[in-house]
């Protein structure tokens, strides 16, 4: 093959360009390769016309960390005969690209840049999910969405939020039992902590509901009213008894359905405050679940 490197040496040389060999079609690395990237965030902005630009009118976003009893949360709220909660749909990952640049002038001569057919493309797809289920409002609760609130808020401007807390450490232990081969207790604890710390970042810049696990667990009746007075729907007894609906899980790397259904049961105990590692002390205090006083930071 050095034949081949003394010719593409020759021409880098003469003409400034080089050979490289094109990836076969199909294949991974071109598709990672072609994947349009998300829109610049300079790019970000609200709707010029909401009404004519956002099919969605008052979507409902559930922010919270993983392990957090989002899925639970999640079916509750289903069972609402006003609102529809999907599985998680991570529409914020779908990007665009132009391909040409005749079609980057066209969409700029409509007043479009990339941010805003993203916004398109996902209002699109959240309301193709609420026609299909008959019902009037979508509720996503996507977890990774409490790194994109900015995005989500700029997108859906009458969005309302929910946030879902629990205990830190009950969440890492979680996220830690969840796969025990891929994380030590102590990668669960730091890799949760990002989720906690995106959720609280949003919890201060968003108004919205404020939901603890615990207390949702202990008392569904009272929390799940309380949901419900914040989104202006009248309370119904079945969002205790959900019934059957089908839940997506990952597992041996596939997606597979599965079918849940019955009633709250009670959270796990919580931990014992010198149960709680140092990296997790000071969301426990802002969260409420330990003391200004307990222990150092």
């Amino acid at each position: 093959m050095n034949w081949k490197r003394k010719i593409n040496d020759a021409l880098t040389g003469a003409t400034g360009f080089q050979i490289e060999r094109v990836g076969k079609v199909g294949s991974a690395a071109s598709a990672t390769t072609n994947r349009p990237a998300k829109a610049a965030d300079d790019l970000v902005r609200p709707p010029a016309d909401p009404k004519t630009d956002r099919l969605l009118v008052g979507p409902v976003f559930v922010l919270s960390p993983v392990r957090s009893g989002s899925t639970l949360f999640r079916a509750l709220l289903n069972a609402h005969s006003a609102l529809h909660a999907p599985h998680e749909l991570h529409v914020r990952r779908l990007t665009v690209g132009f391909g040409t640049s005749l079609a980057e002038n066209a969409m700029e001569a409509l007043g479009h840049n990339r941010a805003d057919l993203e916004h398109l493309l996902w209002d699109r797809v959240l309301h193709r999910e609420l026609v299909k289920s008959g019902k009037q409002f979508i509720v996503d609760k996507t977890p990774a969405n409490a790194f994109a609130f900015e995005r989500i808020r700029a997108c859906w401007p009458d969005a309302r939020y929910v946030f879902l807390l629990r205990h830190p450490a009950s969440i890492a232990r979680s996220w830690h039992e969840a796969s025990p081969d891929k994380r030590t207790p102590e990668e669960a604890a730091a890799d949760a902590l990002r989720y906690m710390k995106a959720v609280e970042k949003a919890r201060r810049a968003l108004t919205g509901l404020t939901v603890h696990y615990e207390e949702l667990t202990a008392d569904p009746e009272r929390e799940t009213r309380r949901v419900c007075e914040f989104l202006g729907l009248p309370w119904e007894p079945g969002m205790l008894d959900y019934g059957p609906q089908a839940v997506i899980k990952k597992g041996l790397g596939d997606w597979k359905d599965k079918i849940q259904s019955g009633t709250v049961q009670p959270g796990r105990d919580l931990p014992d405050p010198e149960e709680i590692p140092e990296l997790l002390r000071p969301m426990c205090r802002s969260w409420g679940y330990l003391p200004e006083t307990a222990g150092p930071a």
